[in-house]
């Protein structure tokens, strides 16, 4: 079990640790075993806050939304500040503390569950356990919600509550924006696509707005969603092929091309990869009534 701060509180600040018979029923109860909050709170301006751990067993969230702190993590030491979220997975030897000129507010929680482990590749986290968010309001209201769950006397339903909105939280990350990496401003690039869905955009285009190699761009691109960009910009293209079906009196040959294919053939067999049946099946299921709301 990882070690909570033991850093003295401040009158405005909250630290809730649940106790074990807790712990047991989130991680064993359908809707919370596999992602659950063990300890979670709110340090303001916590001059003289540090901690050290050569061992944990849990993953752990900071997210600084005032202030600076100093991180030491892989060997390597960073400064943390404003709308910066720190991601530790388990087993990663870490220190850190608040800067003392410039004290950190930090929101935090442990959490485990073995979809920690995909949410955290999904959000973009790779090598680097920093990625600088932004200012954020909806990170430090989800972290709020979290903690609604103090005075409950440790009932079970608040925590089954947090777990469902640690969850809603941590599938926030990848939406939020501006998203900017390492000179890749993806909402520029997804704005792009969106505006090219009539075209047959290729690698080298997309690389070359972008101002990165071929192989720059890829791996960049990939480690920060999870695909490759013609994945992305061939399931944009999908989507608006869906819509035009949904919506529009469109053949299939006009929707192709709508889409930036001429051969519609070819883009029937890219539509059924994508969502499991034709283009003329998706708009008979439709037709009869079975498209759902």
């Amino acid at each position: 079990m990882s070690r909570t701060s033991d850093w003295p509180l401040p009158a405005d600040s909250l630290r809730l640790v649940l106790p074990p018979t807790l712990l047991q029923k989130l991680a064993t109860h359908p809707l919370s075993r596999d992602l659950y909050p063990s300890s979670l709170g709110h340090y303001r301006r916590a001059r003289d806050h540090q901690m050290s751990r050569e061992q944990h067993d849990d993953h752990l969230l900071i997210y600084c939304s005032e202030g600076q702190g100093w991180l030491v993590a892989q060997g390597q030491s960073q400064a943390v500040g404003c709308g910066d979220l720190i991601w530790l997975p388990p087993g990663m030897a870490h220190a850190y503390h608040a800067d003392p000129a410039s004290p950190w507010t930090i929101h935090w929680v442990h959490l485990r569950g073995g979809g920690a482990d995909w949410l955290r590749l999904a959000a973009g986290y790779g090598d680097s356990p920093v990625r600088h968010w932004g200012p954020q309001h909806i990170l430090i209201s989800g972290f709020a919600q979290l903690l609604e769950a103090h005075h409950s006397g440790y009932r079970f339903q608040p925590f089954l509550l947090a777990a469902s909105r640690l969850r809603a939280l941590l599938c926030q990350l990848p939406l939020l924006r501006p998203v900017r990496d390492a000179g890749l401003d993806l909402d520029g690039l997804h704005a792009y696509m969106r505006d090219n869905l009539h075209q047959r955009l290729e690698l080298p285009q997309l690389a070359a707005f972008c101002n990165l190699s071929k192989f720059h761009f890829v791996n960049r691109y990939r480690a920060l969603t999870g695909r490759t960009p013609i994945q992305h910009f061939l399931h944009l293209k999908i989507e608006y092929a869906c819509q035009l079906l949904d919506s529009s009196p469109c053949g299939i040959a006009q929707v192709s091309q709508a889409v930036g294919y001429d051969d519609s053939y070819y883009f029937s067999r890219l539509f059924s990869k994508v969502m499991g049946l034709s283009p003329s099946a998706y708009r008979r299921r439709l037709s009869q009534g079975r498209g759902g709301a």
